[in-house]
């Protein structure tokens, strides 16, 4: 057996039996992390213990094939791509094993994400203190491997400021402890190699002090290169320490023992404006003077990208300004923080550089401001004007006394190259983050690139910095080590390396030998596949290919906990079920290199099979990807002249069946409640775990529409959809009440069709034939606003109908487009008051309306109506229109229903009287399924709002 990745698969099913390893074309994600580099991996393992590590580490050395270790696979600089084997340990090595509250410590899986470790602490009124941006998906040995920090490093400093001890897998597959002390074997039949390699190090240190005295410690974000000044006799050879930021180069970290800290009781932010980022930078180091927990900074471009993809609210509480400052103070005390915080407001007012300041005492703004900083890499990364910029420089730091006249050169530099930077960071400890419109796609471009970055280099070192302070040096900066070291510090770091690893395969390519900074580029592309869509990609310059492009790693989609996006991740928490892993084997179809068989490929296929096409994607990423637009144009082309799945036409077309339903509703549901219902059910791909939903009956659909329309001279329209004609047309009776109470007289207009099952399907050319007809139908130069009942429709219309048909007439109608939501919010007469609502609202909003519908949310109304608490289940439903009833996904729809939802349903108290509310018919159905058989039906907002109902949404 001459290829080594058979032999080490073989070796592995023989020596770690239950071990997942992966090959092939699904791997395709793990070829890329956040930063520019692609480096595709020949096989990926999802270890579950350390003896899995220890049977893979062993493995490769006999085989000689590299291993890189990953945990959440943020990393900017290219510390997590490798060519041979990815260990994936944030999929099952994930756990918090132990929490000492008495020591102040925790004991750790690498691959526990941060954000969880810190909701296991929070009880105990304690945190770890590094707090990345990337909280809620980067793992504890990702941030080990970068010494990654986080916006309140000013106060907590680096990662390797709060290590206890390590457990370690050495190249050799050797398990050890490392700490403050030194190298510990677990098992005494190790304790020779162990030892022998604890003293090779021990004698590199002593051959080397005085350039590791001299060269290494001399700025609190100096991260580049490897830590070896904790190994000095005065630093107590700190083994633990000095292996934090090796970058996985040195050995493999599968758990840690970790220093906690306090939570503060009190804190206060202030929001400082300047008129550019070096003003901001020369107000510092007297910001510093009062002890900040953070200091962060960035510019306006940041900003103005949040509120054109989120809506305008997105982002409040900035006082005047290009850029700003958060400043965030804590103590014991709330009025004595608040004091300072006010004090310190006018002492920068005195100084004369801020434009505007003020101190945010909402809550709800500083999570709504620390999220626009926290998305700082995504919001830069694809800008409101569509322009596209790129880590590579993203990590430098100087002391932070030299951070304005560092900033002040850079720009210089930037502007003699030619570029623009977008400016964020960490400025209260001297580090910048910028992303920098490379051009990474041209042999010109990259040549370019390549010369800035030396200069750049030279000039952070001029300034007494470092090439990182936090994301690593990885494969964007190990090349660059030498403009900042000594030759001597150089053969230093690889020697130490040498001992750990000495045939240099764990992490090849980073610190030590490293690649070239302008090799394994992902815009370095071949031949691209060609395509044609039907989807326009009005946003993307390059179509399909710029829009997959979007997805840069961020990862947010990883997370466990806020937004929405990405429910199948969420509740597989596999990689390529994530809109992250989908858009990057998007991208390797089109590169068609590791995916070769393009539209047609089933991995590709496969990892788009879960995506519920919540497009919750398109508002939560950063970047704003929209799976599920990219999922119907791949489905689409996939079945082009082939045959589809059954429940493609059964569900599909449900809004032509559901029309002729309509004409035998009473015998139709009859039956479809019976054996002959469940055996229909099974041959169009529908799960039998379901009912399905009764018809309306033509002549009740009638009735109701009749009641819609309004005698009054009509103000609006309201669109009947689909959904709500065939399945609740009562809804249709309840809008026209309420928005003709509302000051907004309707007239009803029945049968069109917005297209929504046939793009969900990825039946493209059926669904603009539909669009087009009610386009046709709807862009008669009547500018009345155009209301929607049903969320998805709504968004079909306003987002959908656009982007496919393309058209001036198609633009002009999505624009007249509203929510029945909106509609209250923008068009209701002034000093409307709804009848009295319940004080308890259970609500789950639509996961269209969510992402398409900026601003306009329910829950907002709802409290603006006086309703004192607003349950809302932040989360898709599960069920999301076709997906929940095709048989395949029953299972995946239910975990979802669980992780916001169901816990909701589950916690009405039934003596209570609270109103369960959801727009969105798929919504109200998966509520029906959930909860119906102990009395709990959903409302529309319009049936809770509508004065003709007898105290509507109580649970019975």
């Amino acid at each position: 057996m001459s290829d080594p990745l058979a032999r080490l698969t073989a070796r592995l099913a023989e020596t770690a039996p239950g071990l997942r390893v992966d090959t092939g074309p699904g791997t395709g994600p793990y070829a890329y992390d956040a930063s520019n580099y692609r480096v595709p991996p020949r096989a990926v393992a999802f270890p579950r213990t350390a003896d899995d590590v220890c049977a893979v580490l062993r493995a490769c050395r006999e085989t000689g094939v590299p291993v890189t270790a990953r945990g959440g696979g943020t990393s900017m600089a290219g510390n997590a791509v490798g060519p041979g084997v990815v260990l994936d340990l944030s999929r099952y090595m994930n756990r918090v094993l132990d929490i000492d509250p008495a020591a102040g410590t925790a004991r750790v899986q690498a691959g526990v994400v941060l954000d969880a470790l810190c909701a296991a602490t929070a009880p105990h009124g304690l945190t770890f203190g590094p707090d990345p941006s990337s909280h809620s998906r980067c793992t504890i040995g990702g941030m080990i491997g970068n010494d990654a920090c986080g916006n309140r490093s000013v106060r907590h400093g680096r990662t390797s400021s709060h290590i206890e001890a390590l457990e370690i897998v050495t190249a050799d597959g050797v398990r050890a402890v490392a700490d403050h002390a030194g190298l510990h074997p677990l098992n005494p039949a190790d304790a020779e190699p162990v030892a022998r390699l604890e003293a090779d190090v021990r004698r590199l240190i002593d051959a080397e002090l005085a350039p590791i005295r001299t060269e290494l410690g001399r700025i609190p974000r100096q991260v580049s290169g490897y830590q070896l000044h904790h190994l000095l006799p005065e630093n107590g050879f700190d083994l633990a320490r000095a292996l934090v930021g090796t970058e996985g180069s040195c050995a493999v970290v599968t758990a840690a023992t970790v220093r906690l800290v306090a939570t503060a009781p009190a804190s206060a932010l202030l929001t400082l404006g300047y008129d550019d980022v070096v003003d901001a930078a020369e107000d510092v180091p007297e910001i510093l003077h009062w002890n900040p927990t953070a200091v962060e900074g960035m510019d306006e471009a940041i900003v103005a990208t949040m509120r054109a993809r989120r809506g305008p609210d997105s982002v409040t509480g900035l006082p005047e300004g290009r850029a700003w400052l958060y400043v965030e103070l804590d103590g014991d005390d709330e009025e004595l923080v608040a004091a300072r915080a006010a004090e310190l407001l006018d002492v920068l007012k005195a100084r004369g550089r801020m434009t505007d300041g003020r101190v945010v005492d909402s809550a709800a703004e500083r999570r709504s401001l620390w999220r626009v900083r926290e998305d700082g890499a995504g919001l830069a990364a694809r800008l409101v004007d569509g322009g596209e910029s790129w880590p590579g420089w993203e990590d430098a730091a100087v002391a932070p006394e030299e951070l304005a006249a560092y900033l002040r050169d850079f720009r210089e530099l930037l502007t003699a190259h030619g570029l623009t930077g977008v400016l964020y960071g960490h400025f209260g400890a001297g580090c910048v983050h910028v992303r920098i419109d490379f051009d990474l796609a041209t042999d010109t471009g990259r040549a370019a690139a390549r010369r800035f970055l030396g200069e750049a280099a030279a000039l952070v070192v001029e300034h007494g910095g470092t090439l990182s302070g936090e994301h690593g040096d990885g494969r964007a900066r190990g090349e660059l080590l030498e403009v900042m070291y000594s030759h001597r510090m150089i053969r230093a770091f690889a020697a130490f390396k040498e001992v750990f690893d000495p045939e240099g395969l764990l992490n090849p390519g980073v610190i030590v030998a490293p690649a070239r900074l302008d090799a394994d580029l992902a815009l370095h592309t071949p031949e691209l596949l060609p395509v044609t869509t039907l989807f326009t990609f009005p946003h993307d310059e390059d179509g399909f290919e710029g829009a997959v492009r979007r997805c840069v790693g961020i990862g947010r989609c990883r997370s466990d906990t806020g937004g929405v996006m990405c429910p199948s991740y969420r509740a597989t928490g596999e990689e390529n079920d994530s809109t992250r892993g989908r858009a990057r084997l998007l991208q390797e179809m089109v590169r068609g290199e590791t995916v070769q068989d393009g539209w047609r490929s089933t991995e590709v296929r496969d990892a788009l099979d879960l995506c519920l096409s919540c497009k919750a994607c398109s508002s939560d990423c950063p970047v704003g990807v929209d799976m599920a637009t990219y999922k119907a144009e791949f489905l689409h082309r996939h079945y082009k002249g082939r045959l589809r799945p059954r429940s493609h036409y059964s569900l599909g077309w449900l809004p032509l069946t559901s029309a002729l339903a309509g004409y035998a509703a009473r015998p139709l549901n009859a039956l479809l409640r019976g054996p002959l219902g469940r055996l229909l059910a099974r041959l169009g791909g529908v799960t039998t775990e379901r009912r399905i939903p009764a018809f309306a009956s033509r002549r009740e659909s009638r009735a109701v529409l009749r009641e819609a329309t309004t005698a009054e001279p009509s103000k609006a329209l309201l669109f009947v959809d689909s959904f709500t004609r065939a399945f609740r047309p009562q809804v249709a009776g309840a809008a026209g009440r309420v928005l003709a109470d509302a000051g907004i007289p309707t007239t009803a207009q029945d049968g069109l069709c917005c297209g929504l099952t046939w793009v969900s399907t990825g039946q493209l050319s059926v669904a603009r034939r539909i669009m087009a007809r009610t386009v046709a139908h709807l862009d008669d130069g009547d500018g009345r606003p155009i209301i929607v009942a049903e969320p998805s429709c709504a968004a079909a219309l306003k987002r959908d109908v656009p982007e496919l048909l393309g058209t001036e007439a198609a633009r002009r109608v999505a624009d007249r487009v509203h929510t029945f939501t909106g509609a209250l919010t923008d068009l209701a007469e002034p000093g409307w008051v709804p009848p009295p609502l319940p004080e308890d609202v259970v609500l789950q909003t639509h996961c269209h309306e969510y992402a398409t519908f900026k601003g306009r949310r329910p829950a907002d109304l709802l409290r603006r109506f006086g309703v004192r608490r607003v349950d809302e289940a932040e989360g898709c439903c599960g069920l999301a229109g076709n997906f929940g009833f095709e048989e395949q996904h029953y299972d995946t729809s239910m975990a979802v229903a669980g992780l916001a939802l169901k816990p909701r349903l589950d916690g009405i108290d039934r003596a209570a009287p609270t109103a369960v509310v959801a727009d969105g018919f798929s919504c109200a159905t998966q509520i029906d399924h959930l909860a119906g058989d102990r009395g709990v039906r959903a409302l529309h907002l319009a049936e809770l709002l509508d004065p003709a109902a007898d105290r509507p949404g109580e649970t019975k």
